[in-house]
């Protein structure tokens, strides 16, 4: 059951490159190694942490592949594929070798704001076509619609093959609503680091991470903390973790967390336009931060 495989901390992995903007395989195979090294439950490729826009179709195969061989089945892997273009991302679901997948992180349509009932029919048709269980991904932030708690229940209780919900509206009340009367093995995890301990306190069952590419083993720990009450510990590592989580998300999501591998000398500080570095003055509070983090 998917509630069972992907309950603690999934990763969104980022997408290293080089300085001439082609994909960094040796520092991808390195972040694969600390962030299972480090006790991630599983991890997320080709969200949009990794620059996805970016990525030319022939990459996304190439990063899912290459995903799968190196992880080697040490942790399960979830797949992103969504889009605003609901025939497109049927066609990816029917034709992407997803059989080592265990699930399909799809997100929210977007751009093109469509109605609630325009949100449903899209999860419902990507639904039939997928080949794995497909999770939700609400984060209006990004897609300029939020899917409603009444969306989500109607989802969850109504489309067969859907599993579970990645939620980052920062919407606390409706992600109480969600879990009080989602189906008892939906999974529902966080999509926000700074909130990921409230809301796992609410019942939420772990949390989909970018933090997580730098800070494995102090995320991974604070939830597994969380999940089995243990809130003294969760609340030491959430405040140790509190100024990170500020520092990663001021400017830009994934300069933010690259900034942080980079001077932990995972990855390259390399990126595809339009993202852009961080700025050196938040480069240097990055770095001094980490200079007194222990």
């Amino acid at each position: 059951m998917l509630l069972e495989q992907l309950k603690g901390t999934g990763v969104a992995l980022v997408t290293p490159f080089k300085a001439d903007e082609s994909i960094d395989w040796n520092a991808l195979e390195k972040l694969i190694n600390h962030v299972i090294d480090g006790g991630v439950n599983y991890v997320v490729s080709l969200g949009t942490t990794g620059e996805t826009p970016t990525l030319s179709s022939e990459e996304k195969l190439d990063l899912m592949k290459f995903t799968f061989e190196k992880v080697a089945k040490r942790v399960p892997v979830v797949i992103g594929i969504g889009d605003y273009n609901t025939r497109d991302v049927v066609k990816r679901l029917e034709t992407c070798p997803l059989d080592e997948a265990a699930a399909i992180l799809s997100v929210a349509p977007y751009y093109s704001k469509p109605t609630q009932e325009g949100i449903f029919q899209h999860y419902k048709a990507i639904a039939a076509a997928a080949p794995k269980p497909i999770i939700l991904y609400n984060v209006p932030a990004r897609t300029g619609r939020n899917m409603t708690a009444q969306t989500t229940l109607r989802l969850a209780h109504e489309v067969e093959n859907i599993a579970g919900m990645k939620e980052a509206s920062g919407d606390m009340l409706q992600c109480m609503e969600i879990l009080r009367d989602k189906p008892a093995d939906f999974l529902v995890v966080s999509g926000d680091d700074a909130l990921a301990l409230p809301q796992v306190a609410c019942g939420m069952d772990g949390l989909i991470s970018v933090a997580a590419n730098y800070f494995a083993t102090d995320l991974s720990a604070m939830i597994q903390a969380a999940l089995v009450n243990d809130y003294k510990a969760a609340r030491m590592l959430n405040n140790k973790l509190q100024r990170a989580f500020e520092l990663m998300f001021a400017e830009n999501n994934p300069a933010g967390i690259k900034a942080f591998l980079h001077k932990g000398g995972i990855i390259e500080n390399n990126f595809r336009l339009p993202v852009m570095p961080v700025t050196d003055p938040l480069y240097s509070q990055i770095a001094e931060f980490l200079k007194n983090y222990k």
